[in-house]
């Protein structure tokens, strides 16, 4: 049987100026390392017929499937602040796109799959440790319930591509609910084409916010939605440690998901100026920034829209304003609620916010772990025998002393029975994230040894963040000092 992707092509059908129709370069001997088969499922797609021969040939770019209308879609951003005009997808091809069982349009891409006209003399291709760090981390989001492209599947080339070493080619099929970002329309912007501003503002309104198809003003109700997902979005990462590491305004979705998972990290100890990126030499996008950056980068997009505002420049300029003044509210709620509920806290009170940010400090200046700090006192909530789990992760266990009478003397205004709030706190503090040095490990076991069984067994942790999984227990421990990983890197 042939694999059949039931494609439809509504990006490719917006005018030339927004992709450039490329095919995928052939590879030589494409092989399936994964396949993500609950996805394929949900994508429509047969995952029996995905694991054969002809089925890593299409999920490799070596065979363009029927229905297929291969595009690189063209963006510019601001990279580390810095604008450039032309950037788009240098090594990332768009098939087309699936409706999925629960009616939502999905994009399907191939990464890694050969150079474009935006490639500016790259050779379009994928390293297999970027393509595995993008699995594993795509798909732990996913599983902790935060809003992210997803991983339908790994192949590996059969070829080898030139870094700082001769290393194995790979290519990953990523899922998205699209893949316009700010640096799209900033695109347009620059060349003041102010008619293909409106139709991918149409076109992403249709696609991502049907609700404001009708809205009397929909493009600055377009802006406060994007305002809205994003804040949320960051408050999320925030809430589990994630450092994005690449925050361009060309890797911020207008869906409101995460995307581009380049140099990206969680973090070990809390450290709230933590960076891991090896470009990020200024800390411009550490763990504290990413709130700001996102607003930065949204005021981007709203530059772009003005002309859809009103021909009144001051007047479009105030309201987009206006607009993006929603930012900070819309964070510090959904940031705050999340804290709240990591310490299992059901109600609001004066004096929460207080509570909250002397643990952060208490952390930080202890070198406490933040995953485990905080699973650790849902353990706790439940048996005081899990209080001793919780100090031992601050150099100075009485920094925790002194906080958790006050925390004791919060909760018990609550009518929660301890074990209401150990499950309601186990439920948003994970116990498993992708550990740098996990992730380090498993990728050179596959890249030396062409073993592919720790990255496996990674995975299958990583699908159940929030649940203890005994014989897994290890997957949880923060590196010891020479197991550290200190720096991340691109992958380009």
């Amino acid at each position: 049987m042939t694999v059949h992707f039931p494609f439809q092509n509504s990006y490719s059908a917006l005018p030339d100026s927004f992709f450039a129709r490329v095919a995928p370069t052939p590879v030589a001997a494409p092989r399936l390392i994964k396949l993500n088969r609950p996805l394929a499922v949900q994508l429509g797609l047969d995952p029996d017929l995905l694991e054969t021969p002809e089925g890593a040939e299409i999920l490799a770019g070596k065979t363009v499937p029927a229905g297929a209308d291969p595009i690189a879609m063209a963006y510019a951003g601001h990279q580390f602040g810095h604008f450039v005009p032309q950037l788009g997808d240098g090594r990332a091809i768009l098939l087309g796109e699936v409706i999925d069982r629960d009616g939502i349009r999905r994009d399907i891409q191939l990464k890694g799959s050969g150079p474009t006209p935006f490639s500016r003399r790259g050779d379009g291709r994928a390293a297999l440790g970027p393509v595995l760090r993008e699995y594993i981390v795509s798909e732990a989001m996913f599983a902790l319930g935060i809003p992210t492209t997803r991983s339908l599947a790994a192949v590996v080339t059969g070829e080898h591509v030139i870094r700082e070493t001769a290393l194995p080619g790979a290519v990953l099929t990523r899922v998205a609910s699209s893949h316009i970002r700010v640096g799209t329309f900033q695109f347009f912007a620059v060349r003041r084409d102010t008619e293909a501003i409106r139709r991918l503002a149409d076109h992403v309104i249709t696609r991502h916010y049907p609700e404001l198809l009708t809205a009397e003003r929909p493009y600055h109700a377009l802006l406060a939605g994007v305002v809205a997902r994003q804040a949320d979005l960051v408050a999320r990462w925030l809430l589990v440690g994630f450092i994005h590491g690449v925050m361009n305004t060309d890797n911020t979705s207008i869906s409101g998901e995460t995307i581009d998972y380049g140099p990206c990290a969680f973090m070990d100890a809390y450290n709230p100026a933590q960076v891991f990126s090896s470009i990020d030499e200024m800390g411009r996008y550490a763990y504290a920034n990413q709130p700001r950056i996102a607003l930065w980068n949204l005021t981007r997009l709203a530059e772009c829209l003005l002309p859809l505002f009103s021909d009144d420049q001051e007047k479009a300029i105030a309201e987009a304003q206006d607009i993006l003044g929603a930012f900070a509210e819309t964070f510090t709620a959904a940031y705050q609620a999340g804290l709240r509920k990591k310490l299992g806290l059901f109600t609001e009170r004066d004096g929460d916010e207080a509570l909250i940010q002397d643990l952060l400090d208490a952390m930080a200046k202890n070198q406490a772990d933040f995953t485990l700090t905080f699973r650790r006192l849902g353990d706790a909530a439940g048996d005081e025998a899990g209080v001793a789990h919780v100090r031992a992760q601050f150099m100075d266990p009485s920094a925790f002393d002194d906080w958790a009478k006050r925390w004791c003397e919060r909760t018990a205004l609550e009518p929660q029975t301890a074990a209401e709030r150990q499950a309601a706190m186990h439920a948003v503090n994970p116990l498993f994230i992708p550990r740098n040095h996990r992730v380090e490990a498993v990728i050179q076991a596959a890249v030396n040894n062409d073993d592919y069984g720790p990255f496996e067994e990674m995975v299958k942790v990583l699908a159940k963040p929030y649940q203890d999984q005994p014989d897994y227990a290890a997957y949880a421990d923060p590196p010891l000092p020479d197991q550290r990983v200190l720096q991340t890197f691109c992958g380009t």
